[in-house]
């Protein structure tokens, strides 16, 4: 007879990573976003280094380039921020009228749950409770009478 081979897995199914691996490749992206900012630091003091030595002109040019583009950063940080205070507008309107009832909600159910514990406590659990006890010491004297026997 043959012997049946355990067939393999693919490996292209996902790898789980460990721990360390994860912690690793979070490592490697803060080293990555270092030296990028570090390399941009040093583009930028290279560039005033080499618009110092230009003549007015360039160094009139370059400034009113960068004020247009501070001009456009600020139409975009406007525009970002009228975003925003709509979304807060959201957000409170949807607290106040969608969170608000849901929780009045829930805490009216959790006060019909506690009385129907509280009845089935009453009505069921102790009754019950109480004859086991009967029970049990009725039990408990009819093997002390059998012993004395």
């Amino acid at each position: 007879m043959t012997e049946i081979e355990p067939v393999a897995t693919s490996s292209t199914t996902e790898e789980t990573l460990t721990s360390p691996e994860i912690e690793n490749k979070e490592g490697k992206g803060g080293t990555i976003a270092i030296v990028v900012a570090v390399v941009i630091i040093l583009a930028i003091i290279a560039g005033v280094v080499v618009l110092s030595l230009q003549e007015g002109e360039v160094v009139s040019q370059v400034r009113d380039i960068f004020i247009i583009l501070m001009a456009l950063m600020m139409f975009i940080i406007g525009v970002a921020l009228v975003v925003l205070i709509i979304q807060l507008a959201d957000l409170t309107n949807l607290l106040k009228n969608e969170v608000t009832p849901i929780m009045s909600s829930t805490k009216d159910t959790v006060n019909t749950l506690k009385g129907t514990v509280r009845f089935l406590s009453d009505n069921l659990a102790e009754p019950v409770i109480k004859v086991n006890e009967s029970l049990a010491g009725a039990k408990k004297i009819a093997q002390l009478l059998r012993f004395k026997k």
